[in-house]
């Protein structure tokens, strides 16, 4: 016989959770001692229950993705990125992120044997050339793999503070890839980096609504070519709860926006940790941090996930480093049975009350950029880089006041750590003075400053 366990329990109300919770702080104020304001402006609260959220849960999508282990390889030079493609799809890996940088690099050889891939195959070209991209297409026909191309001119524009060529010639060549791509269902061509914004200190909804503008320049001019969807590259930050409702929101958002130019195609969210945490000294806690951020990303829905090596910051690229980071993935997916988990965020109380939040107040400053004259307007006007470097500045304050504290940094320092000698490359943001069209978002860890403080006393 079916009991109910729970029906001899009184409903227990917001009010008579308070009630109890200031006993208990004996005269302390509850919302000075146990209610915090995020950087988003959200009050967040010490208890949810179905008071804070009477509407229905966030239904995104009746199954979540089948997500994807993810590795980036830098094709510096074609056979040997070849070489590496295939080993960690033979090890494990389920979708290739392939940055290239130069059209010096063959298409033929690089992808030479790589059918078997059983997720997606990501092109990050670090150039613009409408007969490369053609090569790729024509190639990747006969691999079964999702393709996906991955241009974004504004976001190469907000990066570098250039064009690849000019505006016109950036959209001519734009349309005449697009307008070539015989797309099956999946591929796409067309993203957005938001990456770029979390790594340059933007609060969560500036990345949300700074992610909604660019996509929406997009649909303006190239509605039929979004049609098959578009790719988000975000970065997963620190915040556990919040970085599972952001990605959750931006699903919600794209949604709202795609059905008003009468598309229906979902977007493809390649979820990455972020660079603006991640540490020199005390290198190995960049493991846990990654490994939280990489669950943050599946939990709430992720296609692909793509993880950083440990010492990403100091070293070039090395077997271990990439072994570590990519036996992350398969002991979440595998070990963890993450790959079991269906929907795990709906119906949280907590968790479905933040993503509201953050779609409503990203959805607020996406209207206000588009009265303002858009996202390219907006980049012009240096408005937006304007606002990165305020949220920017008040969280690199919080850092060094130890609000925001990072193991074994500005905190936990281990006196006896030494790092000048393992330097492979410069882990600091560079100066390089050029010519530009606007002022570049610039990428700079937390850290910085503290760490070439250190460096200089070693």
């Amino acid at each position: 016989m079916a009991q109910n366990l729970f029906g001899e329990f009184d409903e227990v109300s917001s009010k008579s959770w308070k009630q109890k919770i200031q006993y208990e702080l004996k005269g302390a104020d509850y919302n000075d001692r146990l209610v915090w304001d995020s950087p988003e402006g959200i009050k967040v609260k010490p208890f949810y229950n179905s008071e804070d959220y009477k509407d229905d849960p966030i239904v995104l999508f009746e199954n979540t993705p089948d997500w994807k282990i993810g590795q980036e390889i830098v094709a510096n030079e074609s056979l040997m990125a070849n070489k590496k493609a295939l080993d960690a799809v033979h090890r494990g890996v389920e979708s290739l992120i392939l940055t290239i940088p130069s059209e010096a690099v063959s298409v033929k050889k690089l992808l030479s044997g790589i059918k078997e891939v059983p997720g997606s195959i990501h092109f990050n070209l670090q150039f613009l050339s409408a007969g490369y991209a053609e090569q790729i297409q024509d190639f990747t026909k006969e691999i079964p793999a999702q393709t996906h191309l991955n241009i974004d001119i504004l976001g190469h524009l907000a990066r570098t503070g250039n064009w690849f060529y000019t505006l016109e010639k950036d959209h001519q060549l734009l349309e005449q890839i697009a307008a070539y791509s015989k797309k099956r269902d999946g591929d796409t061509v067309l993203a957005v980096d938001v990456s770029l914004y979390q790594n340059a200190g933007a609060t969560i909804i500036q990345q949300l609504a700074y992610a909604l503008a660019n996509a929406n320049e997009y649909l303006n001019q190239y509605p039929l070519h979004v049609s098959q969807g578009i790719v988000f590259q975000l970065a997963v930050g620190s915040n556990y709860f919040f970085e599972i409702a952001k990605i959750r929101a931006l699903r919600l958002l794209w949604k709202s926006l795609a059905l008003e130019y009468g598309i229906t195609a979902n977007c493809h969210i390649l979820a990455v940790p972020t660079k603006r945490n991640k540490t020199l000294y005390d290198y190995n806690t960049n493991m846990l941090r990654t490994t939280t951020e990489c669950m943050s990303g599946i939990l709430a829905g992720a296609d692909t996930v793509c993880n950083v090596p440990y010492d990403a910051i100091y070293h070039k690229d090395n077997e271990f480093g990439e072994r570590i980071a990519r036996n992350q993935l398969l002991l979440l997916k595998y070990e963890s049975h993450f790959d079991q988990v269906n929907n795990a965020p709906e119906g949280s109380y907590y968790i479905e009350a933040i993503t509201r939040q953050l779609a409503e107040k990203s959805m607020e400053l996406f209207k206000s950029i588009e009265l303002g004259g858009g996202f390219l307007q907006q980049l012009k006007n240096n408005t937006i880089q304007k606002k990165i470097k305020e949220s920017a500045q008040k969280e690199q304050e919080r850092f060094d006041k130890k609000e925001e504290i990072l193991v074994g940094t500005n905190a936990y320092q281990d006196k006896n750590d030494k790092m000048k000698d393992d330097l492979e490359h410069n882990p600091f943001l560079k100066s390089n003075k050029r010519k530009t069209v606007i002022e570049p978002i610039l990428e700079k860890r937390l850290a910085e400053n503290m760490e070439q403080n250190r460096l200089a006393h070693e």
